[in-house]
């Protein structure tokens, strides 16, 4: 098993995109700029945009693009990714840098160093920065997260 001193390819970066045109290149760039990424599966949603094109024009081995003829959602976006991840570890990156590819590191240590068999990632828990949150944004996330602790009696 790899050690965090010495990163390696192990991980697939799922990544759904519908219309991400202005936002997906960047996201690629810093996702593969990560020395933890395999491979990044982008999922395109059937985008009306130039999103696939954006993708493509990268021409990077590491990126592979599956587009969908019909808009399924994310949901079923991101189920096709991870149906077609090559790789042991697998992550979810939204097209639009909502998460930061620079927190790989933070998330792959516990992996790596054998403590965790999953890692999950918040924006609101723990010591360091965090953007402010709207109202009902912080309210639905705190709903959400009781009906999946009651529904899996997990205490996420």
């Amino acid at each position: 098993m790899p050690s965090m001193t010495e990163p390696s390819s192990c991980l697939s970066v799922v990544m759904a995109a519908f219309d991400e045109q202005a936002t997906i290149a960047e996201a690629l760039r810093r996702v593969l700029a990560s020395p933890f990424v395999g491979e990044v599966v982008v999922v395109d949603d059937a985008s009306r945009d130039r999103t696939a094109a954006e993708v493509l024009a990268l021409d990077d081995p590491r990126i592979r693009l599956i587009q969908q003829p019909v808009n399924l959602g994310k949901g079923a976006a991101l189920r096709r990714g991870f149906r077609e991840a090559r790789l042991p570890y697998v992550i979810v990156q939204d097209a639009d840098l909502e998460y930061d590819p620079s927190d790989y590191d933070q998330m792959m240590e516990p992996l790596l160093a054998g403590k965790a068999d999953v890692v999950f990632g918040s924006r609101f828990a723990g010591g360091m920065e965090r953007r402010v949150l709207y109202f009902w944004h912080s309210l639905g996330n705190k709903g959400l997260t009781l009906l999946s602790n009651a529904l899996t009696n997990l205490n996420l």
